[in-house]
């Protein structure tokens, strides 16, 4: 087999990653979430909100070694059928590191415009524009819209992976679940 054979499975870093994404994308939309329930300026609230800054921005350092990893081990051969298939399997997988680097970059820039702390376990991030009250509320309101996006996309990409593994049983799913790598 040669270097740019695509593997059978995906790279063991590739699969480390996805899955630690998963477990670092749940609860940034469930401390968002939870927030909701605690009164503005309580210390619970604004503990979930601190939380939801940290691992977003965890998920946004993250994307970018998931691409690299990428790039230095290709993804294995789609098993998609038809092209029209492989060209929206390619197009989901493409809105789901658009997300993963657009909607932390959008929430520092709301905190940034907005004049607030970045905060990232225990040290303060720079902004990276400056204040502008109007501007905040803009990329808050565009960062909201694309979370939004976000619930759908993931969910129809975890729909799609039980329908490639229940419905066409293909072993697609299989190809980015942890376990022994195959030689």
């Amino acid at each position: 087999m040669s270097v740019t054979t695509p593997l059978p499975r995906y790279g063991r870093l590739s699969i480390a990653l996805h899955w630690l994404m998963l477990l670092l994308i749940a609860p940034v939309y469930a401390t968002i979430e939870l927030k909701g329930n605690f009164a503005k300026g309580s210390e619970p609230r604004e503990l979930l909100k601190h939380w939801h800054f940290m691992l977003g921005i965890t998920v946004f350092a993250l994307v970018w070694l998931r691409l690299i990893a990428r790039w230095l081990h290709p993804a294995p051969r789609s098993l998609a059928g038809a092209g029209w298939e492989q060209a929206l399997a390619k197009l989901m997988h493409l809105a789901l590191y658009a997300l993963m680097i657009g909607l932390p970059l959008l929430g520092w820039l709301t905190l940034s415009a907005a004049g607030k702390p970045i905060p990232f376990f225990g040290l303060e991030l720079p902004a990276l524009i400056g204040a502008d009250k109007a501007l905040a509320g803009d990329f808050k309101e565009l960062h909201e819209t694309l979370a939004v996006a976000g619930y759908w996309l993931i969910g129809l990409h975890a729909a799609a992976a039980l329908f490639h593994q229940y419905v066409r049983r293909d072993g697609t799913l299989l190809r980015m679940l942890p376990g022994r790598q195959q030689a």
